[in-house]
């Protein structure tokens, strides 16, 4: 019997990808359907609801599911959930749609036909409204605000049935799991406890070692790469699935940790967004997740450790995976080593700020890399990548100040 977490919400997980004559059947209804296109953030969310990464949600949210996702992070049915997972069309298609009606889910930008929803609902929101409540910000310089503000106007709610994986599996082959696959090779290693270590950049130092100190604590490591769409700038996923590929052969014991991409979009929420992935990390059968400085954060929207303050707000029984919160982590001269600000009694000139914003910059502008910044093993599979770049890519550093609460 499994030892495991179980999924978000105390059941059984619910993929919702149809397989065989159920697919082929759907399919082919589908293709006589109103087509609704999908954004890249909504096909994201499609596939994970498919995976069952997004258990135990039966499709995009209504009304009321939305407002109290807003409002106070639980479904009208009391579950906890901390973002929306929404679908958006324009006003003029709305109109058109019944209640009850069957309609194909389309990928925008492939034109692949990716699903089907059954239209139970049709709604406007207040976009700035949800905009604060989940970004703390209505700056449309917020890459997640301007997302949402960029939404049609009506959005519609329904369970779906989901087709079509896109091309993850092809793309990145045995890496990209599903969360039964991962908790079944969990199983197989025997592993009860499991911390997942989220990822959008290359592993560097320190990300080496926050990832060290959960295989000190659990029984294993899920490294788990997001491959949905970044902002620009951001290092492609089939380079970093190989720089990291590199720092686990070299760098760890093995059979102590496994690499997996997931196929959902960032939002930069910060906050909200950890919480996001301990709910579907806990799907992926992770008991734990690792949760550093200003997690799925971008710019200075958020505090450096609002990500994991955040978990001291969920009720007990509203989440059952544990953050690992792990203080600011540097190289500290003096010491000689990794440090963090709870270990290293040194003063801040000694520290040695690492990270992936700090590494992609240096490594866009040809600047020659310390050793204690990240392992050369890393470093050439990054440079390799930055040499077939046609022009240098201007990436900003958001403040950071040692010691911040």
């Amino acid at each position: 019997m499994s030892r495991l977490i179980a999924p978000h919400g105390g059941g059984e997980l619910k993929p919702l990808l149809l397989y065989g004559d159920e697919l082929k059947n759907e399919i082919e209804k589908a293709k006589g359907l109103t087509q609704i296109k999908m954004g890249s953030r909504e096909t994201s969310d499609l596939i994970m609801l498919g995976i069952g990464a997004f258990t135990p949600l039966e499709g995009f949210m209504g009304y009321a599911d939305w407002k109290g996702v807003c409002d106070e992070m639980k479904m009208a049915n009391g579950i906890f959930w901390p973002i929306p997972i929404t679908l958006s069309t324009t006003k003029g298609q709305a109109d058109s749609l019944s209640i009850g009606e069957e309609v194909a889910l389309i990928d925008e930008e492939t034109s692949e036909l990716m699903g089907s929803m059954k239209v139970m609902e049709k709604y406007t929101i207040d976009k700035e409204h949800e905009c604060q409540q989940v970004f703390r910000t209505t700056a449309q310089a917020h890459p997640g605000v301007h997302k949402v503000m960029s939404q049609k106007e009506v959005n519609i709610a329904g369970p779906v049935k989901v087709f079509n994986e896109l091309h993850y599996p092809a793309e990145y082959g045995v890496k990209y799991m599903r969360p039964a696959q991962t908790r079944a090779i969990f199983q197989e290693k025997g592993w009860n406890t499991v911390a997942a270590l989220q990822l959008r950049n290359p592993m560097h130092r320190a990300h080496e070692h926050l990832a060290k100190i959960a295989v000190e604590i659990c029984d294993g490591l899920l490294i788990h790469q997001l491959v949905g769409k970044l902002k620009e700038g951001d290092i492609p996923a089939k380079t970093r699935v190989k720089a990291i590929d590199v720092l686990v052969e070299n760098y760890f014991v093995k059979d102590t940790c496994i690499q997996g991409v997931y196929p959902m979009e960032m939002r930069y929420a910060g906050p909200r967004e950890a919480l996001l992935h301990g709910v579907f990390r806990q799907n992926y059968g992770c008991s734990h997740l690792l949760i550093g400085r200003d997690h799925a954060g971008v710019g200075d929207y958020y505090g450096p450790y609002d990500a994991q303050r955040i978990f001291d707000e969920v009720p007990q029984e509203g989440l059952l995976i544990s953050p690992l919160k792990i203080n600011l982590t540097f190289y500290c001269t003096k010491c000689d080593g990794m440090a963090s600000t709870k270990t290293c009694p040194h003063d801040v000139s000694f520290r040695v700020n690492l990270s992936g914003t700090m590494l992609r910059k240096m490594l866009s502008e040809d600047q020659v890399i310390p050793d204690h910044f990240s392992r050369p093993e890393v470093l050439e599979v990054l440079k390799e990548y930055y040499a077939t770049l046609d022009e240098k890519v201007e990436i900003k550093l958001h403040k950071h100040v040692f010691g911040e609460k």
